[in-house]
Formats: C-alpha cells, structure tokens, sequence
C-alpha cells in the first residue's frame, strides 16, 4: 500500500486541506523534525506497513523527527531552540535554560495538536456519510482507523493550555512538574493506540480494495508532509519526544526543586513504556521477502560467543520467523560496505534443544583463569585514561584514534573470553552448536524467542546458496544491533555508566497462580557483558514471597538492572549436561536502565517492574566510590566496627578479633563449598543486624551466626575490614607495599614484601596471617566454590590495603570514581595475591615468631 492509501475523502480532504494551508501559511511541519519521507521509513522490506522503531537513549534525537542541520548531523531540540528562540549571546542557565526547553517544546506542542487536529478533521465528514444509503466507510472501520485519536488530541490539548499561561508568567516558583506527570500517567491512551495500529492500517487497505470509490479516493495524492500515514507515526514519535524534553528539564533543575522529582517520575514513566512498546514493535519491523512471496521477518539478533573447533568466535546470530542464522562479519576493502558471511543457519523446524537425557558427551570448555580477565580489565582501563589525556592535547587526535583501536581489540578480547553459561542447540541431523553467553537471562531470552516461534505451524525450509548469499546481503541493513557492545563503540556524548555501590531491596512479587519455592537474582552489565551479583534466600512454598532483603552491589561502568525470578529445583536428578547444575525454572525476568538522574539521590526510589505477568516490587540508591569507601572511624569506641584493631584485640585480651574468628569458623563450617563465597554479595539488613550483634557484645551472637545466611556472615567479615579506620596493613606502610609489589626482580621483592609483613604492628599481622589461611583453604575448594586465590585477592585486596581518609586526601592513592580498575586498586590486589602464592615460610612458624620480629620499616 502506497504512503497516500489511508487518504479517506477526496474531493472533502482536497479542501479541507487547501483550507487548513490557507489557514495556516506559517504551518510547517519541518519545525517538528518531520522530513517529507517518514511514510517511507515505515515500511519494511516487502512493502508492508509496520511500526517505526521508537528511540529511547536520552543521547539520541528521535529517528522519525531528528531534524538535520546542512552537513546531514542530527541537530538536537536545544540546538534548534538556541537557532530559532534565541539569537543572543550566551544563554543563563538554571532558571532561563529551563524556560527555553519549556518554551520550545510548548512551540512544537501547538504544532502537534494541529498535526492530530488535521487527521481527525477527515473522521467527522466520513461520519456523516456513514449514516447515509451510500456510506464510504462504516461506523466500525472508522472508529477503527481513528481509534484513540480524538482522546490524544484532548489529552495535549489540555496540557497545552495548562502549560502556556506558566511559560508566559515565568518565574522562580513556576512549576510544571505535576504537568508532565499527568502526561505520563495517561500513556496508556497511546498503548491502546499502538495495538490498534496494525489493524487501522489493515482496515484502511482493505476498505481501500473492496469499495471502489474509497479506491479511487485513495489515489488521489496529496502532499506528503500532510500524508495520513505519516501523520499516524506522530503520537509514538510524541512520546520520545517528550522523554528527551524530560532529560533535558530535569538538567536544569535544581534537586531540591518542587518538580525535580515529578519530572523524575514522568521520565521514569515514559522510558519504561518506550521500552515496552520497542520489545511489541521490534519483532516485526523488519523483513525480506521469500521466493515464495512471504514475509521473512528478523526478529532478535544479537552478537553471542560461538564454540568452533575449541575456540571461541564472535558471531552475529540472526533469528528470522523460520531459522536462525549464525554470521559473521566479512573482512573488506577500505571504503567498501561490509558484508556478512554465513556460517550455518538451522530451519526452526528442525531445532532442538539439549535434552537432560541426552547421552552425547559434552566437551569441556575452557574457561581462561580470573586473573587473565583482571589483567585485560587494567590494560583497558589504563588505554581509557591515555585517551582523556590525549583529548585535552592540542594535536592528539590521531593518537586517540589509534589509542581507540586498541582499546577495541581489547574489549572485544574480553567480551569473548568472559561468557562461560551455555547454550547449545541442535538440527534434526544431529549436528550441534554451542553458544556461550554471560546470563541466564540472555540464554532464557534466546530459547522463549525460538520456542514462541515453534508453536506456529513452521514447515522446514532449504535455501539454495543463491537464496542464502540474498538472505545474509540483507542481515546488514535488518540488523537491530548495529555494534559489539563494548564502550569503545559508544560516542563520547554517552553515558559512561555508573561505578560505585548499587543498594537495592527486593521487596515482594505477585502474580504467581501456583505456590512454589521462589527466589531472586541480581545482575548488572560491565564491559559489555552481564554478571550475577546477588540473589535472595529462597520463599517456600508461597504465591507472594515477602523477601525485604537489601543488597550492595558494586558497578563497574554499569548502565542496567536485571531481575530474575527462579522457582527452586530441589531434584537432583535435573542435572544440567551442559554446566552440571541443578536446572532451576526461570519464572520472569526484567530489566531497569540505571539513570544516574535517577538513581543518584540520598533517598530510596522505589519501583515495580513487571515481567511474564508477574510483578517485583524492589528499590535501589546509588553511591559513588568516593562516598562508599571512606574509613570513618566509630565515634562508639565500645564496639568493634570503626574501631582500630588494637584497641579492640587489648580489651578482648586476644590476638585476633572475635568477630574474625567467628566469622571464619562458620564460613568454613558451612560456606566453604558455596558458589561465590565472599563475592556473592549478603542480604544488607542482615549483615547490619550482626554488626550491631558484634558491636553490643550480643550473647546470643553464635546462635545468630549458626542461623544467619553464609552471605551475609561473610559480608560481615568483609564489612569489619572495610569499616577500620585505618586499613589492616596500615597507612603508614602503604606506599612501601605499593612500592614493594612494583619491583621487577623476584630476588628484592621477596625481601621487601616479607621485611614490610614483619613490620606491622602484632595484632594486624596476627589477623592477616590468620585470614590468609583461611582464604587458602577456600581457594582449595575452586572447583565447587568457583573462588580462586585471584577472585579473593580482588574482594579482599581494596579492603585490606585502601588508606583510610586522611591518607586519600593527600591525592595519592584515592581510588578514581569513575574507573575502579586503576593502578592503586590492582596493586593493592597483587599484594594480597602476592601473599597467597608465595608464603616465605609456613603460617604456623611465622605466628610464633611474631613477638620477635621488629615493627620499625
């Protein structure tokens, strides 16, 4: 169907129109970004009519109405507002700034009025006829292709006219905020719109082929900018707009504003539809046409770790509507396009997946050691300062190109080494493929999207080598993922992610229609890939578990949430073949975006995400890492948190604290064998209320710890360490362990590090001495506990070696906000390694020397 086949009336639109552009001789629908080829930007590859893809990135201009400015750049609203409104010199900010956003947008909020004014101007004319002997369209197909427009057309009307009398009698205590709340809190008139969207323009065509005279309306040609069908991409395309508008409010608003929270909640709002309305839209707008003349349609694709003869390859994996296609990308000359090349696709109906019974055998994968990851992670991080240095120098442009590439090869190295989850899959031949991926809940992703397609009634299909080389030619223009997910891929204008401590609290979830055994899972991304990092105890037996546990989580350049939600299997014979675990049934799962507008703020934001019809309610706060690793000593002196470690092993008249005695006991009693030890991370509020058990002297505190979570007793244990308010193995000896690990020769290392050992003060080298022990013997369990002597040293080095307050204002050694694999954090890792792999002579001989050994450096 043509841009123009939803043209309802002719010779009553011709003059309708003709008089609305006499009307209006200023009207220009340019001003609102539209370009004259939207109509065109809606269709896919076999000319059907589909949504267009709505952005979400507050960094991006929406795709349907970015205006371009000559050169062909996207030109943001605020640039175009500083062009048309302002033709000043320098803008104030604050409260100035603020009124131009507003201004700008009310502008372009009358021209959208009139754009939805104009297509309902068809709907009263075909009314009236509808109820004559010779109807063009019934009652029903009208209501049908102008459903929900009228009730858009009140809703901005009437925040329009809320919002113009503010702009024109602005000051300081002007507020807008409960405005664009109520806007949000209505969108869901535009979710009514949107899944009524496809059958308006079905109806539309059809109308169009059964009745002759809405056929010869329908070609009559009008001017494309005043296109019905372009009209109709507008109320979607209105909300993107309005999100960018919000991100660029809530810049200029101050926090202690009125409206700086309600503009938080109408963002929050609107990202959360735009991201629910993309997931709706996405499977269906784009596709290429078969031999046969169907629709092929694309819809996931994503780039996924491919086991191929023992190694690993990066591949593009494409899942159309009746096979997966795995590609990768084609090496081609300098200024050529690039091409995909396919590897080997799979017809739908003839995939499987890995049964529990299968008997093949499944070959190991090769997993490379943590420290091999962490030692990239160091060389990244080191490129990424090189490239900020090189920014701010007069001709180091190409060298941060070159510097840039580097740092991509890099990236794209970890991005393939870290996945070890699998995901294998099968053709009826008996050939298989093995993916590694680096979440459940990309794996839960890829298997529900075959299987939804599964249940249709799929026939297998071979595609001569003409039909493939087509089908792959056109991967590169169907793509949704256009890059590797690496920060070395993203402009400089995004957002670097957030690093610091997440909190979150899982509170509750509903919807369940059966009881069953349920917990959560936490993940966040860093470096491109996903990483679990805490997971609720386990509600029994329940349709509404209750769980109100709090969480820190640790970011690393991190820019999203997700929450799984698992039924516990307590059968052992649901072994995995593929990880020899228990299979656990995946439930929900849901995604948030960590705003750091958002996030960032001294109170809780509570939210509810919902997933697969359930619904868990959490909340989160965020602190950055300057904030969150201060050493404050206790203004208590009673207790042990915040307390130096000396005054607190004389009161006790001991040589280690209590509280790492204990902890360490019942780790080793019944936590040595749990995945994660010491990084999965502990319920907050539990670790609190030992803290305050160890703090009170609590009698009770080993019937406590014998009940307590093994998480959380090690959270304690790595919580005390942190709280010191000088590290453990002191501030007066840190720069020497600093300079000691820097050493080249094996030789004068090991005399420095075992002379700086012998030099701390005897309480704090007791207690290393007596956690070093107990670390090794967690790192003899790796094999079930998954923690090597690397993955300690990481959780325990920083806490052990960071200086306390005093010493990081000095500027020396405080560790980077944004970038918390730096020099001083991954020394402070290899000291603590350094201490695990070489122990000079044995723990015990060490302990009875120590009241020999001088404390003088």
């Amino acid at each position: 169907m043509s841009p123009d086949g939803l043209v309802l009336c002719g010779e009553i639109l011709t003059s309708i129109y003709r008089s609305f552009s006499l009307r209006r001789p200023d009207f220009n629908y340019n001003t609102d970004g539209y370009e004259g080829d939207g109509a065109e930007d809606g269709k896919s590859q076999d000319g059907s009519e589909t949504l267009p893809y709505i952005d979400e990135s507050p960094t991006m201009s929406p795709q349907l109405c970015a205006p371009q400015g000559p050169d062909g750049e996207t030109v943001s609203p605020t640039k175009v507002l500083l062009v048309c409104l302002y033709d000043v010199g320098e803008i104030e900010k604050g409260l100035e700034m603020k009124k131009l956003v507003l201004s700008g947008f009310l502008a372009s909020e009358e021209i959208y009025i009139n754009q939805l004014e104009a297509l309902l101007l068809p709907m009263r004319p075909l009314k009236a006829t509808a109820t004559t002997s010779q109807p063009v369209l019934t009652i029903q197909q009208i209501e049908t292709i102008f459903y929900k427009i009228q009730d858009i057309f009140e809703i901005h009307k009437e925040f329009y006219d809320a919002l113009l009398p503010n702009i024109q009698q602005w000051d300081e205590k002007v507020t807008v905020g409960h405005l664009f709340q109520k806007l949000a809190s209505q969108l869901g008139v535009y979710k009514a719109f949107v899944d009524n969207y496809k059958v308006a323009l079905e109806t539309a065509e059809k109308c169009s082929q059964a009745n002759s005279q809405f056929q010869k309306i329908s070609e009559v040609r009008f001017p494309v900018f005043l296109s019905p069908t372009a009209l109709l991409y507008k109320p979607i395309d209105r909300v993107t707009r309005s999100t960018l508008v919000l991100h660029d409010l809530l810049k200029h608003t101050p926090k202690d504003h009125p409206d700086f929270p309600l503009l938080q909640d109408a963002l929050r709002i609107s990202q959360n539809f735009l991201s629910s309305i993309n997931e709706e839209i996405d499977p269906r707008r784009t596709a290429v046409t078969t031999p046969k003349g169907e629709a092929r349609q694309l819809v996931k694709d994503g780039f996924l770790v491919e086991v191929s003869e023992s190694s690993r390859k990066l591949r593009h994996v494409f899942l159309f509507t009746d096979l997966l296609l795995c590609a990768k990308m084609k090496k081609t000359a300098v200024g050529r396009h690039q091409q995909y090349e396919c590897k080997w696709y799979i017809p739908l109906a003839d995939l499987t997946f890995q049964t529990l019974d299968d008997s093949d055998s499944c070959p190991s994968i090769q997993v490379l050691p943590e420290h091999e990851l962490e030692e990239m992670k160091i060389k990244i991080s080191v490129l990424k300062s090189e490239i900020q240095k090189e920014k701010k120098a007069p001709k180091g442009q190409s060298r941060v190109e070159r510097l840039r590439k580097k740092m991509n090869e890099q990236e794209s190295w970890l991005l393939t080494h870290s996945p070890t989850i699998p995901f294998r899959i099968h053709n009826k031949h008996g050939k298989s493929y093995l993916f590694l991926l680096s979440s459940d809940y990309e794996r839960s992703e890829w298997r529900e999207s075959i299987q939804k397609l599964q249940k249709k009634d799929l026939q297998a299909c071979v595609l001569s080598s003409v039909e493939l080389q087509v089908l792959t030619s056109s991967c590169f223009k169907l793509r949704t993922v256009h890059n590797i997910p690496v920060t070395s891929n993203k402009d400089d204008e995004e957002t670097p992610g957030l690093y610091g401590f997440l909190h979150v609290i899982v509170h509750s979830a509903k919807g369940f229609k059966e009881s069953a055994n349920l917990y959560c899972t936490l993940e966040v991304d860093s470096y491109g890939y996903f990483v679990s990092k805490a997971k609720t105890r386990v509600f029994r037996d329940t349709t509404e578990p209750q769980w109100n546990e709090e969480f820190e989580i640790e970011l690393e350049g991190s820019q999203h949430l997700r929450i799984l939600c698992y039924e516990k299997c307590y059968d052992k014979s649901m072994l995995n073949k593929d990880d020899n675990e228990i299979v656990d049934k995946i439930m929900g799962k849901g995604q948030v975006q960590l705003d750091p507008q958002t996030v960032q703020s001294k109170n809780w934001h509570m939210d509810v995400i919902e997933m697969n019809g359930i619904k868990v309610e959490f909340s989160m706060k965020f602190t950055s890492r300057d904030l969150s690793l201060k050493r404050t000593p206790s203004k208590k002196q009673s207790g042990v948190f915040g307390v130096k470690i000396n005054v607190v092993t004389k009161r006790e008249r001991s040589k280690v604290p209590y509280i790492v005695r204990q902890c360490i006991e019942e780790v080793e009693k019944r936590g040595i064998d749990e995945v994660g030890i010491y990084r999965i991370s502990g319920v907050a509020t539990d670790i609190q209320a030992l803290k305050a058990a160890f703090d009170t002297n609590t009698k009770d505190i080993l019937v406590m710890l014998s009940d307590m979570d093994i998480n959380a007793i090690a959270g304690t244990l790595k919580l005390y360490f942190r709280e010191l308010p000088e590290p453990l193995l002191t501030d007066r000896l840190y720069p020497a362990f600093m300079e000691g690990i820097a050493l080249s020769d094996p030789a004068a290392k090991e005399n420095c590090m075992m002379h700086l050992l012998r030099s701390l003060p005897d309480p704090n080298l007791m207690t290393f001495l007596t956690l070093l022990e107990h670390l090794k013997r967690v790192a003899e369990k790796e094999p079930i506990n998954k923690m090597s002597l690397h993955n300690l040293a990481t959780v325990f080095g920083p806490t052990l070696l960071r200086p306390s307050e005093s010493e990081s204002t000095k500027g020396q050694h405080i560790t980077s906000a944004s970038d918390i694999w730096s020099h001083d954090v991954m020394a402070q890792v290899q000291v603590l390694l350094y201490y695990l792999q070489h122990p000079p002579i044995s723990f015990a001989e060490l302990k009875r020397n120590t009241l020999y050994f001088s404390t003088d450096v």
